[in-house]
């Protein structure tokens, strides 16, 4: 299988290649890095630069949510780099001889906006707020694909751990301190997935045409920050624990504190049970011994 990675050296593609080449599946990725090809590796600037018929794409390009404070500038940049950017790669399909059979599209739980009370499933309906608007246009944008020629899967993300990068290592920063800490209250729910678990979704949607639609791509049990504190504390001691004030997060960092940290969102992951995946990682204690604990 020829498959196109959009985002390709980012956090979820650098470890979705050896995984794809380990398979014996050739890849192209798409990056404004300059990089030099590998054995069954093709890194183009341009998606027109593609020179070979591409039987599938994950698109994985789009400026982080986290990065950065969201001023207005920022904002379209996210817009841009999701929205805009998807809407190309899909009339860049629509065009090609050979069109893929797959389009694998990130997105975000934050499609869904928060709640304390509510569980959020593949039916549920976006939320408020910029995060959820973003994604709503992003999945828009992937769905205008020919759904005749190409079979559309929606990866509804959650928040993504693992040892070399991501969340994870800013969540754990305190830690390394000695001070557990979460933040606001601590009440609200994080949904979280190890990142060994997101490519072994995308494999599994490459490879299974019943997969269409929107998937969770989230561990079956979320915690919430509080809880997620505790855990981790067993795995990296500390000399004492303390939550971080909401009203100290939105000085820092205005409305992405709110929408990405101070609220949450318990998002079910029905649709991977429903598919019959197997998590290799359902709990955050067992995610935690691999990334932690090494």
């Amino acid at each position: 299988m020829h498959v196109l990675i959009t985002g390709g050296t980012g956090f979820i593609g650098s470890a979705l290649i050896p995984q794809l080449l380990s398979r014996g599946d050739s890849v192209t990725v798409l990056t404004r890095q300059a990089h030099s090809n590998q054995k069954n590796v093709c890194f183009v600037n341009e998606l027109d630069d593609v020179d070979q018929p591409v039987d599938a794409v994950v698109n994985l390009a789009g400026a982080s949510l986290a990065a950065k404070r969201w001023s207005a500038r920022y904002k379209a940049e996210m817009v841009e780099s999701r929205v805009n950017f998807t809407e190309r790669l899909v009339q860049w399909m629509d065009r090609q001889a050979q069109v893929p059979r797959v389009l694998i599209s990130g997105s975000a739980i934050g499609f869904y906006g928060s709640s304390l009370e509510q569980r959020f499933t593949e039916g549920c309906s976006g939320g408020a707020g910029f995060s959820a608007e973003l994604c709503e246009a992003w999945e828009s944008a992937a769905a205008a694909v020919d759904s005749e020629s190409t079979r559309l899967v929606l990866l509804r993300l959650g928040v993504v751990f693992d040892r070399e990068g991501g969340a994870l290592q800013e969540m754990m920063r305190s830690f390394r301190l000695g001070v557990g800490s979460w933040v606001g209250r601590g009440d609200q729910w994080l949904s979280w997935i190890h990142r060994a678990d997101v490519v072994g979704i995308i494999v599994m949607a490459l490879d299974n045409k019943a997969v269409s639609g929107v998937l969770n791509a989230v561990a079956p049990n979320p915690v919430t920050h509080r809880e997620f504190c505790d855990t981790l504390t067993r795995h990296k001691p500390v000399l004492f624990k303390a939550g971080v004030p909401g009203t100290v997060l939105r000085l820092l960092l205005g409305e992405m504190a709110d929408e990405l940290l101070l609220q949450g969102q318990y998002v079910d992951a029905g649709a991977l049970n429903a598919v019959g995946y197997t998590f290799k990682f359902p709990s955050l204690d067992s995610a935690l011994v691999d990334i932690v604990s090494q």
